[in-house]
């Protein structure tokens, strides 16, 4: 009888032994050494965040964010104003270490701590921050607070299916590919299919090791062009 009760009993997910709800993001800065995160705020970074934002003279940047482009430093700063100041999505802003202006900004959002889930989403990244190692660095840093500071068991990446760059720079710093969830929204008139992307607290210690080894300074020229590029240490890790 016990085998026959055996066969019938559906399969259940793995016991999360002890766990607790966890904390939101902390509105502090996070250091790195080659950019500075910290909380956006409107009435200090507006303005350099504009100036980064217009040497996008083609509006590329915006094509798939659901805001954008902005065609002054009122109209960017309305915008902040409705979406920029609460605590979810939390915006931060990405300051470039050697200019210490402000550069680009990024969002710990749809924050769940009772069962550990953040994304990182609303990434605006200027022409001038693009391809840098302060880019990675920044993401780097985001990640860190999530797993390191703050004990997540899971983070997000979500892009228009069509987004390429978005799409690319997801694997290449470590997310894993999860599926397309069809005609999940609609933006800017237009349908949206959402790929999905994570990464989970059991790979992190590996993924931040192939980090720290990306970002050492030995592993860029006078130039901070790369020697080996992420997916290098990321093999090794």
């Amino acid at each position: 009888m016990s085998e026959r009760v055996n066969e019938l009993q559906q399969p259940i997910g793995e016991e999360v032994v002890g766990w607790q709800s966890l904390e939101m993001p902390a509105r502090t800065p996070l250091q790195g050494r080659y950019c500075r995160v910290e909380p956006l705020d409107i009435l200090t970074h507006v303005d350099e965040l504009y100036e980064a934002f217009a040497a996008d003279r083609e509006g590329r940047l915006w094509t798939y964010m659901p805001m954008g482009p902005f065609a002054s430093a009122g109209e960017l700063k309305d915008w902040m104003d409705g979406a920029c100041t609460g605590e979810d999505p939390l915006f931060y802003v990405i300051i470039e270490a050697d200019s210490d202006k402000a550069v680009g900004f990024a969002s710990h959002m749809r924050i769940k701590p009772d069962i550990g889930v953040m994304e990182v989403g609303y990434i605006a990244y200027s022409p001038q921050l693009q391809g840098t190692r302060t880019a990675t660095e920044a993401m780097y840093l985001l990640m860190c607070r999530a797993f390191d500071e703050l004990g997540y068991r899971r983070y997000e990446w979500k892009c228009d299916a069509l987004n390429a760059a978005s799409r690319s720079a997801a694997l290449r710093l470590g997310f894993t590919y999860e599926g397309t969830f069809k005609q999940a929204t609609i933006y800017k008139g237009r349908n949206r299919d959402t790929a999905w992307f994570s990464m989970l607290d059991r790979d992190w210690p590996s993924k931040r090791k192939a980090f720290e080894c990306w970002l050492a300074e030995g592993n860029h020229d006078e130039q901070g062009r790369q020697k080996h590029p992420l997916q290098h240490f990321a093999d090794l890790a």
